[in-house]
């Protein structure tokens, strides 16, 4: 990191030359992008901020960071309770890949603590039930949108276009993963009806949600998002793979379904959920294999990511018993 080439860019977006930067560190977790726990002196006031921007090696169907941060803007403006987006640098020159700055929030994301803290949130029922609010705020947000015209035109059909999506990327991985696509015929054989698009976050999950004592603090990472049925979010959130091991914890390991749905309070078709959990879990297989191919690949060389690949035989198990059941 070019502190200095950064502090220059800063202080002109900021509009102060005398900005210092009195503290950057690496913060952990992250294997998609980076961020830094930016300090900094504005105009003599202390200021604590997050800098956001690509890990070395991308996926491709993450959003760019100006993306991203025209999504963080759109949340806000809806009432989600996301970080403040403060700057966005597209220029690659000063870090050598762009970057957004955001005010940096206090609280607790990282899952085992979550689900394992049943004072975090208010309480566990409280807590899911705020988390549903939070995510019918961003399913608020139907399109067109002219600020998120990069997100393209939604699909006719989410459910048949999330099943090619998965089965695009398993094709283009090489890998033989028969279970998985045994999985994915098992969902396009019983693909429910098309609903009205919303703005589905895409990966609203414990791990990427930080609380405090009180309630929820941010939902982060938002470089997945785009238009599509609102079950996906739903099933995504529910599904036993994001349970951190509370499986009986349906809502992300934290609180009951029937308290998170409560809370989420738009219509909720039930039925649909089974199948979207489904596909949540093949897709977080297909996830855990591409971040396994990254340190495979030398591109960059993890043990997180690696560890990450060994999650897939447990997911492939849970595939076969979540497709007989559909």
């Amino acid at each position: 990191m070019d502190e200095a080439a950064l502090r220059f860019w800063l202080a002109q977006a900021s509009g102060d030359a005398g900005l210092r930067i009195t503290a950057l560190t690496r913060l952990s977790g992250g294997a998609i992008q980076q961020n830094w726990a930016l300090d900094v002196e504005v105009l003599g006031t202390p200021q604590r901020w997050v800098l956001r921007t690509d890990a070395p090696a991308v996926l491709a169907v993450s959003h760019t960071r100006p993306q991203e941060f025209a999504l963080l803007r759109a949340a806000r403006e809806a009432g989600v309770t996301v970080p403040e987006p403060l700057y966005l640098c597209e220029d690659a020159a000063v870090l050598g890949r762009p970057f957004f700055v955001m005010a940096r929030i206090e609280g607790i994301a990282a899952p085992h603590r979550v689900v394992k803290d049943a004072t975090l949130g208010g309480g566990r029922e409280a807590c899911v039930a705020a988390l549903g609010r939070e995510l019918a705020r961003i399913h608020a947000i139907r399109p067109p949108r002219a600020d998120l015209a990069f997100l393209g035109d939604p699909p006719a059909d989410a459910a048949l276009a999330a099943i090619a999506s998965l089965r695009g990327r398993l094709d283009a991985a090489g890998t033989p993963r028969p279970v998985l696509e045994w999985g994915l015929r098992a969902l396009e054989r019983k693909a429910p009806a098309p609903v009205p698009p919303v703005l589905c976050h895409n990966d609203f999950r414990t791990g990427n949600i930080m609380l405090n004592a009180q309630g929820v603090a941010a939902v982060l990472d938002w470089e997945f998002a785009g238009w599509g049925d609102p079950h996906a979010d739903l099933g995504w959130f529910c599904a036993k793979c994001w349970r951190f091991g509370q499986v009986a914890q349906e809502a992300g390991g934290i609180g009951s379904r029937a308290a998170f749905l409560a809370g989420y309070g738009l219509p909720v078709d039930s039925a649909r959920l089974p199948w979207w959990e489904l596909l949540a879990t093949i897709r977080w297989a297909v996830i855990a294999a591409d971040q396994a191919a990254r340190h495979l690949s030398g591109q960059e060389r993890s043990l997180e990511l690696a560890l990450t690949g060994h999650m897939v035989p447990e997911l492939e198990w849970d595939v076969l018993a979540m497709a007989e059941a559909l």
